[in-house]
Formats: C-alpha cells, sequence, structure tokens
C-alpha cells in the first residue's frame, strides 16, 4: 500500500500509483509485441534508445537503462554480432568506443517502432469509444505535464 505524505492528497497518491500500474502494464504489453524472437528486451531496448538518441557509448547506455556496464557490454557484443550496431573510436577519447546503429539496425529499430505504434492504434480504435479516445488524448497533455520539470 502506499504511504500517503501528509501534503499529498489520497486522490493524488491513488491517481499515482493507478498511474504506475497502467503504464507499466502497457510496458510490458508493447515489449511481448517485439517482432523478434531473436532479440533479448535490453537488446531492444538499446536499439530504440540508439534509434531516438543517436551515437553513444556502452557506459552512457548502461547509466540510462538502469544496468551495469558489464550487462551492457554483453549486450553491445550481441547486437553487434547481429550486425545491427557499430562501434568506432571516440575522437575525444581514445580509450573510449561510441556506438550507433548500422543501416540493418535502424531498420530494425524502426519496424519494432511500428509494430507496436500499430498495434496500440488498432486497439485505441476497436477498445474505445470515439468519446473515450477523445479523453485519452486530452490525458496525454495532462501526462506529458508530469514529465515536465
Amino acid at each position: 500500500m502506499l504511504v500517503i505524505d501528509t501534503v499529498v492528497s489520497e486522490q493524488a497518491a491513488l491517481a499515482a500509483q493507478e498511474l504506475r500500474v497502467v503504464f507499466s502494464r502497457l510496458r510490458r504489453r508493447l515489449r511481448e509485441l517485439a517482432a523478434s524472437d531473436d532479440l533479448t528486451s535490453p537488446q531492444l531496448a538499446v536499439l530504440t534508445r540508439l534509434a531516438k538518441d543517436g551515437t553513444s557509448s556502452a557506459s552512457v547506455l548502461a547509466a540510462q537503462e538502469g544496468v551495469r556496464t558489464q550487462s551492457m557490454a554483453a549486450t553491445v557484443a550481441a547486437l553487434e554480432g547481429a550486425g545491427l550496431i557499430e562501434r568506432h573510436p571516440d575522437p575525444d577519447d581514445g580509450r573510449r568506443q561510441l556506438i550507433r546503429l548500422t543501416a540493418a539496425g535502424v531498420d530494425r529499430a524502426g519496424s519494432e517502432r511500428e509494430a507496436r505504434g500499430e498495434w496500440l492504434a488498432r486497439a485505441v480504435q476497436e477498445r474505445l469509444t470515439a468519446d473515450e479516445c477523445a479523453t485519452l488524448l486530452a490525458a496525454t497533455t495532462l501526462v506529458d505535464r508530469l514529465t515536465q520539470p
């Protein structure tokens, strides 16, 4: 049970808890939809992050994904072996390697994103009324406001 701070209303605490549960469930469902059986969730997460953010290093990726550098090294090695990423020396620090998607990695990340987007659009259309869809759209504005600093 969520401990309610005297400053936080019971309604706000309940909304926060429900929001976390629903978004966790949605995130799990979207991960299940991954078109690839040959990539793990961490590998898909790295592909997605590189597609979104561009070139990075293994240590930065590890920090962003909340894993140890050694774990990220294994993930990066698997993606490199699959031809989805490539490494090259950092021009500013020769000890570090930068990681970027190959053309195949860009294609794979795009197809994964497209499959998840299509499923979600179809689910919204099939499971919600037009009024519910409008409410959902309005709610995304509120959720986005929660993500702002």
